[in-house]
């Protein structure tokens, strides 16, 4: 089956299988492997991608499901430049990864959070982080990482 999807605002056509996930498919024929597996199962969070703007698990959704669709990855968030997108930078600014293995889904879904609400609480920000889970840090650095990158973010919009 054929579909048509924009990664990283490049526009991709490619033959799949009906059954491959859509995880694979950034991986293995993307190329893109910020995308992490974790437990396939949907419960860990580190194959968290964005579809069309809302984070979405990708080890839940078919390739072909995302036919049509604008998905972000974690190497679609820095510039072209390589500057680090605000989230990026928090988390290394916060220490808010050990390992590495779970911040992609993490930051992702983090970045769901800041586009709908600028000015999270703590208990929002852990509220919106709940469906990924970090087996290295524990969770305070995380949420210092994105109250960083909220303000920056902030800051951004006020100099635009």
């Amino acid at each position: 089956m054929k579909i048509r999807v924009k990664i990283n605002g490049v526009t991709r056509e490619d033959d799949v299988e009906p059954r491959l996930l859509l995880v694979h498919y950034l991986r293995e024929l993307a190329g893109l492997t910020g995308t992490h597996i974790g437990c396939e199962t949907s419960i860990c969070g580190a194959c968290t991608v964005l579809m069309n703007g809302a984070a979405v698990k990708s080890c839940t959704v078919l390739a072909v499901q995302a036919d049509g669709s604008e998905i972000t990855t974690i190497e679609g968030l820095s510039g072209r430049n390589g500057q680090l997108h605000p989230l990026q930078q928090g988390f290394w600014e916060e220490h808010g990864l050990q390992c590495g293995y779970c911040t992609p889904g993490m930051i992702l879904a983090a970045h769901q959070l800041l586009s709908r609400n600028p000015h999270p609480s703590r208990a929002e920000i852990r509220k919106a982080l709940e469906g990924n889970l970090c087996r290295c840090t524990g969770y305070q650095h995380i949420v210092k990482a994105v109250e960083w990158a909220a303000e920056k973010v902030r800051a951004q919009a006020e100099h635009a």
